[in-house]
């Protein structure tokens, strides 16, 4: 089987295109540009996760799925007086919609407070 690579570079320019828009629209709705200088230590953009149920309540989201580290804004402090001092809060990008704990959605990507991430098993190809 032979690859196309003017596919993967379309689906790179695409990925891409969707990123900026979203980075575009966050920022309108905040007021604010997304802050771009990823922290020292914090996880990489590309890095897998799998977004875990919050064990004293019934959410954030209404069930455990993976989902990507995404690099449309570094990880920020949550500033959430729920969440523990300087917690960081990071975009991922989810493998398939998702709706949250409240039935709201479906949601492709959001702010993942670090505690509800964890590193998602490889898989082999």
């Amino acid at each position: 089987m032979s690859v196309d690579p003017s596919s993967d570079t379309a689906h790179t320019r695409d990925r891409d295109r969707d990123r900026d828009r979203d980075r575009a629209a966050v920022e309108r709705i905040l007021g604010r540009p997304l802050n771009r200088d990823w922290p020292a230590g914090a996880l990489p953009p590309g890095t897998r996760v799998t977004v875990v149920r919050d064990p004293q309540w019934d959410g954030p989201w209404q069930v455990e799925f993976t989902g990507t580290i995404d690099p449309m804004g570094a990880p920020e402090p949550a500033g959430d007086p729920r969440a523990e001092d300087g917690e960081p809060a990071y975009w991922v990008a989810f493998d398939a919609p998702q709706y949250d704990g409240a039935g709201e959605g479906p949601y492709r990507k959001a702010q993942i407070w670090a505690r509800h991430l964890r590193g998602a098993p490889e898989t082999g190809a």
